[in-house]
């Protein structure tokens, strides 16, 4: 059923304005993923998104399977209205998403070394940011998304930053904080075209790399609750103090 109501808002994508999007508790019994409270706040330079759960966010991660195939990442995500095309990918490619994530069976931000020990191809267990576009698909299950494959032989326009995975993600390097119930991430305004008018929403989910490793590559297959109830975008970015 909550899939099926994702995958409605997904496609009318209609917007009312409130911020921050206050959730109703006890919506999942991973009370780290239950969501209260999903703003995103434009404080000077920086755009701040914000999840609010009911227990310490960030504490509990995917047990590894010790293999990338059928493994599981844990993720807070922020989908929003933007288009895929400020933050470096084609215009027009889905639901553009911030999202922190944990996936302790294989790293994706080749470009940073997040526990510091000199190794940046070990860190994938600890929490870290992505972009993300995200699409329908039934084959993840029906009323299901998932990251949007890049099909064999194309070459799309990607960030910079693009960790090298056959789907529209990318390893920007903005770090997860996490403090008591709530975790952030800072976004710097000109990363997004000093962009700060669009909407938003927050879901907290469970997504696992196809057995395959083939499209589609990584779906969602457990969404645990969703601030707005049916990804309607209904936040809207407010100046911060």
């Amino acid at each position: 059923m909550k899939r099926n109501l994702i995958l409605a808002g997904l496609l009318s994508l209609s917007v009312a304005f409130a911020d921050p999007i206050a959730s109703s508790a006890h919506n999942t019994d991973k009370h780290e993923f239950d969501l209260v409270n999903t703003r995103v706040t434009l404080q000077g330079t920086q755009l701040v998104f914000q999840i609010q759960v009911s227990e310490k966010a960030g504490k509990l991660r995917p047990t590894p399977s010790g293999k990338l195939a059928g493994s599981n990442v844990y993720s807070y995500v922020w989908p929003t209205n933007l288009d895929s095309a400020v933050v470096g990918f084609e215009s027009g490619q889905g639901v553009l998403a911030l999202a922190a994530t944990s996936h302790p069976d294989f790293d994706d931000t080749p470009l940073f070394d997040e526990s510091g020990d000199g190794d940046p191809k070990n860190d994938g267990t600890l929490w870290h940011s992505h972009w993300v576009v995200l699409t329908p698909d039934d084959v993840c299950g029906k009323g299901s998304l998932k990251v949007k494959d890049i099909p064999a032989g194309t070459n799309p326009k990607l960030p910079a930053t693009w960790p090298g995975l056959p789907i529209l993600i990318d390893s920007p390097g903005f770090e997860p904080t996490f403090t008591s119930n709530t975790v952030s991430i800072k976004v710097p305004l000109k990363e997004l075209g000093f962009k700060s008018d669009f909407q938003f929403d927050g879901v907290t989910a469970g997504l696992r790399v196809n057995a395959d490793l083939h499209n589609p590559l990584l779906c969602v297959v457990d969404v645990w609750d969703v601030a707005s109830g049916n990804l309607s975008l209904s936040g809207k970015v407010k100046a911060g103090k």
